[in-house]
């Protein structure tokens, strides 16, 4: 039978197997900002790996126990449900950018304003995607990931306004309409 954790490690493999494809195939960038908040990003993922890398320990060889998990299967169920769901939209998005995605931050040669897909409801839909996903997998692995959704959420904000600051320079007529009738991270709220 296949756990919950498993389900939920399957879908963060999914989601870096299509990034680490997709990100061969962007367009040249021409600004040097890439590197700003390099540690933070390699803090966060180093983490995911290391919170994955106990959940397929403890579902799949049962080596090993997290402290606080949450036995309720509806829980569980919906925690993966919302995974799937952060997942497909960050997915949806990074494929909306076709070649114009890249690291955080950064710009790319003959950059386009995207505000089709998902990009009609937020600025940063692959934010908000992959936030979601991390709060389905604290319903299914629970503590460790609080810690790691309140990092994520703050460096995303921090990053989408440097992002929005670069944005508004190189589209200064088209981006303040843009963010007039959209959310930064969560449709209608945020």
């Amino acid at each position: 039978m296949i756990t919950f954790g498993v389900l939920i490690i399957g879908l963060w493999l999914i989601f870096l197997t299509y990034w680490l494809v997709a990100a061969m195939r962007v367009k040249r960038s021409v600004s040097g900002t890439w590197w700003r908040g390099a540690l933070f990003r390699v803090a966060i993922a180093a983490s995911i790996i290391l919170l994955l890398r106990g959940s397929l320990r403890e579902h799949v060889w049962r080596h090993g126990t997290h402290a606080v998990t949450i036995a309720n299967p509806i829980a569980a169920s919906l925690g993966v449900a919302i995974c799937a769901l952060g997942i497909g939209i960050a997915i949806w998005a990074r494929k909306n950018l076709g070649r114009n995605w890249g690291m955080p931050m950064s710009l790319r040669d003959g950059h386009e304003l995207v505000t089709t897909g998902p990009y009609a409801f937020v600025r940063h839909p692959i934010y908000s995607g992959i936030l979601l996903a991390v709060v389905g997998t604290m319903l299914v692995e629970w503590f460790p990931w609080i810690a790691l959704l309140a990092a994520i959420f703050a460096y995303f904000v921090y990053a989408a306004k440097v992002e929005e600051r670069s944005m508004m320079r190189q589209f200064p007529d088209a981006y303040p309409e843009y963010v007039s009738r959209t959310k930064m991270l969560i449709p209608f709220l945020f």
